[in-house]
C-alpha cells in the first residue's frame, strides 16, 4: 500500500498539515545559540543535495526495471494488435474461489460463449483496449471528446522511455498508432523535463523531483480531420456602413488531442493562471499515464484496477473521517 503515489501524496499533504506555525521561541535565543542553529541549517541544505542525489539514483534505477518490463509490455501490445496469438496455457486464467463455478455452470457458460461467438465475426486482437482504458478512467475520460473515439481505436500501444544514462532527467510517453484517415503520424511523443536539485535561493523548498515542463509533438493532420480545430461562423456589422456580414473563423477545439500541444513554459518561468492551471493538469495526467496506465493496462481495461483504486481512496477517507485531528482544508504537493 505504501508504494501507491496516491496513498503517498496524501500521507505528505497530511504531514505538511501537522507542521503547525513558529512558535517564537527562536527570536528569543541568545546570538550564540542562533549561531548554532544556523549551522544546523547548513547542515540541512547538505542534506537536501544528498536527497536530490538519491532521487537522481532513483530514476537510475526506474530506467534499469523499465528495461526489464519492456518485453513484457511488447507481447502485451503484440496480443493486442493481433500480432501473436497467445496460447492455451498463456490464456489460462484461475479465478479465485469464490470465482470458481461448478462443472454445470462451466459447461453452461461455454456454450454460451460459442453461440454469441458464431454469431459475430472473429475480431483480431484485442479491440478498442487503449480507448476502452481511456474510458475506464475518470481522469483521461474527462479529456476524451466524442470525435476522438474513432482516432483512440487506431492506438495500438503506449511506451514509457526514460532519458540516456548521463542527460538531464526526463521521461517521454510514445503513443503508436496504426495506419488510419486521420493523420500520417504513427508514433506521437510528449516528453516531461525534470529536476532534482534543490534551488539555490530557496534549498529548504526541495521536496524530490519536480517536472519543470514539457514539450508536444507535430500531428500531421490528413486534410479536413484537423479535430483539434473547429470552423465557426459569426456575424460581423459594419461600423460605418451598418451592413450585415457572415464572416468564417477558426478557432481552437477541444480534445484529448490537445495533449501534444502544451503551452510553452518561457525562461523566466512566470505564466498566467490560466497557463499554469492547464500545466498542473497536463504534469498529473502525464504522471498519472507514467506511473499506472502503462504497467497495469489490462486491470484498467477490465476495469479491476479501478475497483483497487477506489478501495485504497475509501480506506484513506474512511481513515481520514476517523481521525479527530483530521482538517479537510490541509494542502500539500503531490512527488512528480
Amino acid at each position: 500500500m505504501m508504494q501507491n503515489p496516491q496513498i503517498l501524496a496524501a500521507l505528505q499533504e497530511r504531514l505538511d498539515g501537522l507542521v503547525g506555525s513558529p512558535s517564537g521561541y527562536m527570536e528569543s535565543l541568545p546570538k550564540v545559540v542562533k549561531r548554532r542553529v544556523n549551522a544546523l541549517k547548513n547542515l540541512q541544505v547538505k542534506c537536501a543535495h544528498i536527497e536530490a542525489k538519491f532521487y537522481e539514483e532513483v530514476h537510475e534505477l526506474e530506467r534499469k526495471y523499465a528495461a526489464l518490463y519492456q518485453p513484457l509490455f511488447d507481447k502485451r501490445s503484440d496480443i493486442v494488435k493481433a500480432a501473436y496469438e497467445p496460447t492455451e496455457e498463456e490464456c489460462e486464467w484461475k479465478a479465485d474461489e469464490e470465482e470458481e463455478l461448478t462443472e454445470e455452470m462451466k459447461e453452461k457458460a461455454k456454450v454460451e460463449e460459442e453461440k454469441k461467438d458464431e454469431e459475430k465475426e472473429d475480431p483480431k486482437g484485442i479491440p478498442e483496449f487503449w480507448l476502452t482504458v481511456f474510458k475506464n478512467v475518470d481522469l483521461l475520460s474527462d479529456m476524451l471528446q466524442e470525435h476522438d473515439e474513432p482516432i483512440l481505436k487506431h492506438l495500438q500501444d503506449i511506451k514509457v522511455k526514460f532519458s540516456d544514462p548521463g542527460q538531464p532527467m526526463s521521461f517521454s510517453l510514445e503513443f503508436y498508432f496504426e495506419p488510419n484517415e486521420f493523420f500520417t503520424n504513427t508514433l506521437l511523443t510528449k516528453t516531461y523535463k525534470m529536476r532534482s536539485e534543490p534551488d539555490e535561493n530557496d534549498p529548504f523548498s526541495f521536496d524530490g523531483p519536480e517536472i519543470m515542463g514539457c514539450t508536444g509533438c507535430t500531428i500531421d493532420w490528413t486534410k479536413g480531420k484537423n479535430i483539434t480545430l473547429k470552423t465557426i461562423k459569426k456575424k460581423q456589422k459594419h461600423k460605418g456602413r451598418g451592413t450585415v456580414r457572415t464572416v468564417t473563423k477558426t478557432v481552437p477545439n477541444d480534445s484529448f488531442f490537445n495533449f501534444f500541444t502544451p503551452p510553452d513554459v518561457p525562461e523566466s518561468g512566470d505564466l498566467d493562471e490560466d497557463s499554469e492551471a492547464v500545466l498542473a493538469a497536463d504534469f498529473e495526467i502525464g504522471h498519472f499515464i507514467r506511473e499506472r496506465i502503462v504497467p497495469r493496462a489490462v486491470l484498467y481495461f477490465t476495469g479491476e484496477a479501478i475497483e483497487d483504486d477506489d478501495d485504497d481512496e475509501g480506506e484513506e477517507e474512511g481513515e481520514e473521517e476517523n481521525d479527530p485531528d483530521y482538517d479537510p482544508k490541509v494542502g500539500g504537493r503531490a512527488y512528480c
